[in-house]
């Protein structure tokens, strides 16, 4: 596999919020980090896929989920190297290839396949649709969130990938991450 979509080995216990858009994973990212004064990697995709709608009004095709995990994992190996014991990850490739799947009709990857399978997390944090709908320039499944979800847990459960569904305010998902991650 290409150098680029390769994860940093270390001994950190790396954390993926996941889940379909506008579920909350930034803030939570973000408040999880400051708890634990660690890092957490933004979302790569978000950035990427706001100077394309930008430049050109185009939306992510299948040649950008490469050019999107590397950016993922250059992100997620240059910020570990600074992280303490945990680092929480504002989605991964899976998440990646989850969206490429949803949006593109018998869409499959084997290079994404493979980064997917050799990438390692400790855990997995699902969050729920009671999140609020924020609206933007990407976001485009305001009605489908139940199915959204649906298909993000079922890609958990069939890759055997330990998770838990947070739900609730940022204060309530908080309080459950911990619980969990004092676990780990």
């Amino acid at each position: 596999m290409e150098k680029e979509l390769r994860q940093a080995e270390d001994e950190l216990i790396k954390i993926v919020l996941y889940g379909p858009e506008s579920t909350g994973k930034t803030s939570l990212a973000r408040a999880l980090a400051l708890k634990y004064n660690t890092e957490w990697i933004p979302e790569f995709a978000r950035d990427y896929l706001q100077d394309k709608y930008n430049t050109s009004a185009e939306i992510c095709e299948p040649e950008d989920l490469i050019p999107i995990a590397k950016g993922q994992l250059e992100s997620e190996n240059f910020k570990s190297q600074n992280a303490k014991r945990y680092v929480f990850c504002d989605t991964d490739v899976l998440q990646t290839l989850v969206y490429a799947k949803a949006y593109f009709e018998n869409f499959q990857n084997a290079i994404l396949e493979q980064c997917v399978e050799e990438c390692h997390y400790a855990h997995y944090f699902l969050t729920y649709i009671d999140a609020p709908w924020v609206e933007d320039d990407l976001r485009d499944k305001p009605n489908q969130r139940e199915s959204m979800f649906a298909i993000f847990e079922q890609e958990l459960i069939q890759r055997n990938l330990p998770y838990t569904i947070l739900k609730g305010d940022l204060k309530q998902r908080l309080s459950q991450a911990t619980s969990i991650i004092k676990t780990l």
